[in-house]
């Protein structure tokens, strides 16, 4: 399975909104944030992430290629993706969850 990004702030234009969203699909959201220029490390997932950039940005960096989100993109990672990512010059707030 590939990641998957959506570009549409319109259908997540707030924390408020990206919370509700993903506890209409049965998740359990949690929020997060960090300062610009915060880099993690590559790693993976045990389960599928979803997630919601709310404000600021994040680049995702895969095998895949960058998957750069702004603001309302939502991203969908399968279990087991090899990952790692740089925060915006902004700093970063996500949404996100997990699937079982």
């Amino acid at each position: 399975m590939r990641t998957v990004v959506i570009h549409d702030p319109d259908r997540w234009p707030s924390r408020a909104a990206a919370e509700r969203a993903l506890a209409a699909e049965g998740l359990e959201p949690r929020l997060w944030s960090n300062g610009a220029g915060v880099v993690y490390g590559e790693h993976a997932h045990a389960q599928h992430k979803v997630l919601v950039c709310v404000s600021g940005s994040i680049v995702f960096h895969t095998a895949e290629g960058d998957a750069a989100l702004t603001a309302g993109d939502r991203m969908e990672l399968p279990a087991g993706v090899e990952h790692a990512a740089t925060v915006g010059a902004d700093g970063v707030e996500c949404a996100e969850a997990y699937r079982a």
